[in-house]
């Protein structure tokens, strides 16, 4: 018996969650108002809407199918799993994210895929819906969309001209932990798609000799998943990976996502899921190597290749180089500054421009929106410093930071 839309719209939307390389940002701004075509990048009738970790909830995300020709270990829907099946046609697709969209549910549309019949046959039908909701429909909104790695290359390139991101999941951060759980994959296909994405994007970059503008590729870029837990590799292991990723294609994001236990799995996979607080400081020290200045090997060094459950790797960082600090407000450069638990980007750039004009007190920092319990015993100021009262009792506590919990600013 045939399902209805509704039942298959539930199987295959439960089937999306398990890819985390889902986002919203980062795309250039296109409003349709000019047009007369549907839907917008910003403004009104967008529905931002983000999960507590960070996720954008606002897509309508959803597999073209979960029946797959593949057999992941990982995967709920390889094609030896027991799952309950479904399919959209390439229509539905389409009709399902207008209609979402006039009746302001999302923003956009994630769309990934099981392989079917061949990684060419299923990114062809993945190709036909985005081209059709870009042409035929002049949807102007968001459009994330998972590509296969093992597909044709000028596949990949239409899919590039009307797609905001394509993603090309990794996966597992190493490849022999590929070939033991995912055998058809290619991790070598898989870096050369990434490459040509990247190439292609940079090319786009530059202005056109005959009109002097630039051409639209995939404006948000490219992103990747790596499953944490499944394979036993450690968090030096999986960030370093990710650090390859980002210097060797330009990766806007590596997304982390934690091993899920799923049914008749392979008795080589874990029974039980990694902690979730594992995922969150990956992404904490992901964040770190990229925008704070730390290397991979510094934040993982004192605890035998994995992250801290219980501190955020930047102050688990600061604990056990005591010797830096304290760090002064007034004298020290960005980097350093960086480095304080406590203090993010933008708080630095407001120090650094505010410095120039007067020396920055302790109190300074209340006014900048800084928590002064986090940071005190870090920094010294403007008639601060920790060491002037180390010997005071009533202050020692401030002095012996506890293993609270202190979120990157």
């Amino acid at each position: 018996m045939k399902k209805s839309l509704t039942e298959r719209l539930a199987i295959l939307s439960d089937a999306a969650k398990y890819d985390a390389s889902c986002a919203s940002s980062g795309t250039v701004k296109r409003d349709s108002s000019a047009s007369g075509g549907l839907g917008s990048t910003e403004g009104s009738g967008i529905c931002h809407a983000y999960a507590p970790d960070g996720r954008c909830i606002s897509l309508l995300k959803i597999l073209l199918t979960n029946f797959c020709i593949y057999d992941c270990a990982y995967c709920v829907n390889r094609s030896s799993s027991n799952v309950e099946r479904a399919r959209f046609t390439t229509e539905e697709v389409v009709w399902l994210t207008l209609e979402f969209y006039r009746r302001n549910y999302i923003e956009g549309l994630f769309l990934s895929s099981g392989i079917i019949r061949s990684s060419d046959y299923t990114m062809e039908e993945m190709v036909r819906i985005v081209r059709e909701l870009r042409v035929t429909h002049n949807f102007r909104g968001y459009i994330h969309l998972k590509a296969i790695p093992e597909a044709s290359p000028h596949l990949i390139e239409e899919a590039g001209l009307h797609a905001d991101r394509l993603s090309l999941n990794i996966e597992l951060p190493t490849d022999s932990g590929i070939s033991r759980f995912a055998p058809e994959k290619k991790p070598v296909n898989i870096r050369r798609s990434m490459a040509d994405i990247r190439s292609k994007i940079e090319a786009a970059d530059e202005p056109t000799l005959k009109t002097g503008k630039r051409q639209r590729f995939v404006p948000a870029g490219q992103s990747t998943q790596m499953i944490v837990g499944a394979d036993g590799a450690d968090d030096a292991t999986i960030l370093a990976s990710s650090g390859r990723l980002y210097s060797s294609y330009g990766l806007r994001r590596v997304y982390y996502s934690a091993f899920s236990p799923i049914p008749d799995s392979s008795k080589n996979l874990p029974l039980i899921k990694p902690p979730l607080m594992r995922e969150h400081r990956l992404y904490q020290a992901d964040w770190l190597y990229r925008f704070y200045g730390f290397g991979i090997e510094e934040i993982t060094a004192n605890q035998a290749g994995m992250l801290d459950l219980n501190l955020d790797p930047k102050l688990a960082w600061a604990l056990a180089n005591r010797g830096e600090f304290p760090v002064d407000l007034n004298k020290a450069e960005r980097e350093r500054l960086l480095r304080v638990p406590g203090l993010g980007t933008k708080t630095v750039k407001a120090i650094v421009s505010a410095r120039r004009f007067r020396r920055l007190r302790l109190d300074d920092l209340s006014r900048l929106g800084v928590s002064i319990k986090k940071v005190q015993s870090f920094i010294s100021a403007e008639g601060w410093s920790p060491r002037r009262l180390v010997d005071r009792p009533d202050l020692r506590a401030v002095f012996e930071p506890q293993h609270e919990q202190l979120s990157l600013l």
